[in-house]
């Protein structure tokens, strides 16, 4: 994985938009694209016992989005979930619960006084590295 993370400015603005309508909960979801670029984010039901917390996402739903992208011909890049109050950075428990090395890990804010509202990390080995996000048209 590189140090810096290609993502589409419509796509951040659909992910925003996601944690805003969830604003006492973490909104979830998988992204996907092509050559390191992320072009598309599938939004995901929040079946955490305490979504205000922490996300989950149902293994079904994991299996029926992974399928949506083969269709598509878009590889899995990563995952998305929001803070709704905290800083957007992985929790300790986003930390311990990142199964998918590989994957870049994005982190939301819908807070209006957030700095940098949308924020790309690697998760391996027990720690958090911040990615660059460079954002394209």
């Amino acid at each position: 994985m590189n140090d810096k993370i290609r993502i589409r400015r419509g796509l951040v603005q659909q992910l925003l938009e996601h944690a805003a309508r969830e604003p006492l909960g973490e909104c979830c979801g998988l992204l996907a694209g092509q050559r390191d670029v992320i072009t598309l984010g599938i939004p995901a039901k929040n079946v955490a016992s305490d979504p205000s917390k922490n996300y989950e996402i149902a293994p079904a739903e994991i299996v029926r989005m992974m399928r949506e992208f083969r269709t598509r011909g878009l590889d899995f890049l990563g995952i998305y979930h929001s803070h709704p109050t905290g800083e957007n950075r992985p929790s300790a428990r986003d930390i311990e619960l990142a199964y998918y090395s590989e994957a870049v890990y994005v982190v939301l804010s819908s807070r209006a006084d957030a700095v940098r509202p949308i924020r790309a990390f690697s998760i391996r080995d027990g720690s958090a590295t911040e990615l660059e996000l460079e954002i394209e048209p």
